[in-house]
């Protein structure tokens, strides 16, 4: 005969261990849930995914009728088609900053509250995209195929014209620097160049002066014609030929016939 009282501590043990364990998992989810919600997000609010939602939900009255007002398809369209677009560049955020982030995550470099944080923005862009595909079939047939596509054309064409606009500025701020560096530098050269002129011209000046001077020279002369008295004295122009064959030695050759 079994003998159930003496089985009875072994099952109400046995029975205690499960409910505590289950009562500890319990908790434990649904604080880690709760933490996970008081998380700040990885992204700021989805302005194009709420302006979608408004527009899809409005049914604001008419003015002149009951009838609630109602927003054309290629309004809705143009809409999803921006906050697909939105999603693109979500995506290359997550795709770029998830092997950087793990790497920092194996090194100790940040805490486990980033990586939940990342996760859960991981999360919610895969359940974002379902939305996306999903409100896009309903708009039209098989777009929810093609829509992404669109988008990503959309995105790489944003970021070209941004790329294209910061070229031309900063080519512009180049330009004008270009410009007072070239104004510069000929002020520069010129402000040399004229010196070098007024150096040039000094130099000349200098020397024309020293050519034209008439000079005074006293030189002796013969000893028969030393009682002359005032034709000793001979004015010859300074850097004037100086030999006997000169200006002195003809007016000396004249005063000796005129004496014979």
């Amino acid at each position: 005969m079994v003998d159930w009282i003496s089985l009875a501590a072994p099952f109400a043990y046995l029975g205690i261990l499960i409910g505590s364990l289950v009562t500890f998992a319990s908790l434990y989810r649904a604080r880690k849930a709760s933490k996970s919600a008081s998380l700040a997000p990885w992204f700021p609010p989805h302005l194009q995914r709420n302006i979608y939602l408004s527009l899809l939900h409005l049914d604001q009255p008419s003015p002149s009728s009951d009838k609630p007002l109602t927003v054309p398809d290629s309004i809705l369209k143009a809409a999803l088609l921006r906050r697909a677009t939105e999603d693109i560049h979500r995506i290359i955020s997550v795709r770029n900053a998830k092997q950087a982030l793990s790497t920092l995550l194996a090194r100790g470099s940040v805490g486990d509250e980033l990586w939940q944080r990342f996760l859960r923005a991981e999360k919610e862009m895969e359940e974002e995209l379902k939305d996306v595909v999903q409100e896009a079939s309903a708009l039209a047939p098989n777009w929810g195929a093609t829509i992404f596509q669109s988008a990503n054309e959309m995105a790489t064409n944003a970021v070209i014209r941004k790329r294209v606009e910061e070229v031309q500025t900063q080519a512009k701020v180049d330009r004008e620097w270009w410009d007072r560096k070239r104004e510069t530098t000929r002020t520069e050269f010129m402000k040399e160049l004229s010196i070098d002129v007024d150096e040039v011209a000094n130099k000349g000046s200098d020397k024309g002066t020293g050519t034209s001077t008439p000079a005074t020279v006293s030189r002796p002369l013969p000893a028969g014609l030393e009682k002359g008295s005032d034709e000793d004295t001979v004015l010859v122009e300074g850097g004037g030929p100086t030999t006997p064959g000169g200006t002195v030695g003809k007016a000396n050759a004249k005063k000796r016939k005129g004496k014979k």
